[in-house]
């Protein structure tokens, strides 16, 4: 992609990390001493199991190395704002959802450039092999995610007015942004899309529904309640795409490896319709 759209892809991204910390107060981050098991079972999930899973798929499917690694890209990455959005509609635990976007967020500045380092070595052949700049992935993290979560947290914090009103238009305008990007990606690689989407959305969608019924499972078998379970679910089963397209495109450029993400952000909402009836039946 070209350079000027790459700075619309960063700039999407730092204003939906801006527009999620304008929802974060210090309490969310509390929130992980007052209820450790359900937040520590959410980090399970994210941070260990969904890596896991993700090769597991790729290993059983056999899909190419584009895929693979955009993958475990994607697998590597938290929860978005999407997923705190689809857990309110679900009627789960919406500040649990809410603390371990934020927490898993700054984690995973430290495990994408490991795992997509560990992706890069395992899927490429020499001949292809493409060098992981894992100072220049953390680095990136650091700037898109970390510094505006930061900036919004501040507003947040000490013009919560001010906060409250740019929340919903922050929301909408990451929302276009996050479509531009999409069919940015789309048009540049417009003759390969029908190619890569064949190849791409079984593995996607099994990761999404894998995930989402691992999480719930096992949020389950530790004795979670259902809003905390179903919570953790829709954490673990819906990761944040943009941020995978980004790793992508920006830190190693190649838009190739944004397909498998760009595919997934399309499906997750289809398959998140199972998880909100589900939610409001339970609710009633």
């Amino acid at each position: 992609m070209d350079s000027l759209s790459t700075l619309i892809l960063v700039a999407a991204l730092s204003i939906i990390m801006m527009g999620m910390g304008l929802s974060l107060t210090i309490d969310d981050f509390k929130r992980v001493l007052k209820y450790p098991l359900a937040v520590f079972i959410g980090f399970l999930n994210q941070i260990i199991l969904l890596p896991l899973i993700g090769y597991g798929l790729i290993v059983l499917m056999g899909v190419e190395s584009n895929i693979a690694i955009g993958v475990m890209i994607l697998a590597a990455c938290p929860g978005g704002s999407t997923s705190n959005l689809l857990t309110h509609l679900a009627k789960g635990d919406t500040a649990l959802s809410v603390t371990l976007t934020a927490v898993n967020s700054l984690i995973t500045i430290i495990t994408i450039p490991l795992i997509t380092n560990f992706a890069l070595a395992e899927f490429t052949s020499e001949a292809t092999a493409i060098d992981a700049p894992i100072d220049k992935i953390a680095g990136s993290l650091v700037i898109v995610v970390a510094i505006p979560l930061a900036i919004g947290m501040l507003i947040k914090r000490f013009a919560s007015k001010l906060a409250d009103k740019m929340y919903q238009p922050v929301r909408i305008a990451s929302a276009i942004v996050l479509i531009l990007v999409i069919v940015g990606l789309v048009i540049k690689e417009r003759e390969n899309l029908p190619y890569y989407f064949e190849n791409a959305w079984v593995i996607v969608l099994s990761l999404n529904v894998v995930t989402m019924i691992t999480g719930y499972v096992i949020g389950k078998i530790v004795g979670l309640d259902f809003r905390q379970s179903l919570t953790i679910g829709i954490e673990s089963g819906n990761q944040n795409g943009t941020l995978a397209i980004h790793v992508a495109v920006v830190s190693l450029a190649r838009p190739d490896l944004a397909i498998a993400a760009a595919v997934y952000s399309l499906l997750m909402y289809f398959t998140a319709l199972y998880p909100i009836w589900l939610g409001n039946k339970k609710a009633k």
